[in-house]
């Protein structure tokens, strides 16, 4: 810590415990708690029970459960091989190509996501690619809206990257496919694990433009959420949050340790 003064590291800790506390901790502990009660007509929650797990965890909700698991990894990968295609291809363009690059990548990510759905409704609505009413609109949105971030992560990392690895390895006769597979992308490990978790912590948790495309018999974890909620159920509602993110934390952490092994490589 940059603060050597006892007294100053008490009060940013004390600052960072007020606002972290009513900020982020307690909304999720709300959560918790309402996930395992069977009403809550006081300051805290009362009749403790797992059925809403029970529930949570089978049926509709484990359905619900594979698609957010299987959107959210194909759209991951999809947005993976796009941004960094797109970060590799820029390193070849001048100052002010990158720059119109980065704002194409970027434009899904500055307006609502509603706007997003709304678009893709509308280009895939009708031939040559007529993806409305399947699961592939919903993978393409999601596509879209996570791409920008695995685009930024890799070009970040490009521009921290040292040329005269990849310039040794072609002074030594190597192709340049050879030196992108076995010099470049391997330097690039860490910051590509790091996009991926980036992208399926924000598709897991995608909704409004989701709630636009998706099919009766592709639902994601997301909008069951917000249809239990909307019907009163808000204890199995809770259930089924905390599912999502017990699930969102356990992939984001085998990411985190291939990410650490890339590191150290």
């Amino acid at each position: 810590m940059l603060v050597h003064s006892r007294r100053a590291r008490w009060a940013l800790w004390a600052g960072f415990l007020v606002l972290f506390v009513p900020l982020f901790a307690l909304p999720l502990l709300v959560v918790l708690g309402a996930s395992l009660a069977t009403h809550w007509s006081g300051v805290l929650p009362s009749g403790p029970t797992l059925d809403h797990y029970r529930a949570a965890t089978r049926g509709e909700a484990l359905g619900a459960l594979t698609t957010s698991l299987v959107t959210a990894v194909t759209a991951s990968l999809l947005a993976l091989i796009a941004g960094t295609w797109a970060a590799l291809a820029g390193t070849a363009l001048g100052r002010r190509g990158r720059r119109v690059l980065d704002a194409l990548f970027v434009l899904p990510v500055a307006v609502p996501s509603v706007v997003v759905g709304l678009a893709v409704l509308v280009a895939f609505s009708q031939p040559p690619l007529l993806l409305n009413g399947t699961r592939w609109i919903v993978v393409a949105a999601h596509t879209v809206l996570v791409t920008a971030f695995a685009h930024q992560s890799v070009s970040a990392a490009l521009d921290r990257l040292d040329p005269a690895y990849a310039q040794a390895a072609a002074s030594l006769g190597a192709r340049p496919g050879y030196v992108l597979r076995r010099v470049v992308l391997p330097l690039l490990l860490p910051s590509l694990t790091a996009a991926t978790g980036l992208c399926f912590a924000l598709s897991m948790g995608e909704l409004s433009a989701t709630m636009m495309l998706y099919p009766p018999d592709w639902t994601p974890l997301p909008v069951l959420i917000h249809a239990a909620t909307d019907r009163g159920s808000l204890f199995t509602g809770s259930a089924v949050a905390v599912v999502l993110m017990a699930t969102t934390l356990l992939v984001l952490s085998a990411v985190s340790r291939i990410r650490t092994r890339a590191s150290y490589r």
